[in-house]
């Protein structure tokens, strides 16, 4: 129902309609699943990781002359 004198609010508010922008959006995480994503995921990483456990740097006091 729609009241004299108030549009709807679709046509006074064209964000709220999900016709132009969802199917793009839809379309547009598709392609990064599907074809960005494996091509990042198959790089080698430059820094691999050590399997050696942490241990806390040795220092000595600084001595005052």
């Amino acid at each position: 129902l729609e009241m004299v004198g108030v549009p709807s609010l679709l046509n006074e508010m064209p964000q709220l309609n999900p016709n132009p922008w969802f199917p793009i959006m839809l379309l547009s995480w598709l392609t990064f699943s599907l074809m960005i994503q494996p091509k990042l995921l198959s790089f080698t990483h430059t820094n691999l990781p050590a399997n050696e456990i942490p241990t806390a740097p040795k220092t000595t006091p600084w001595t005052w002359p």
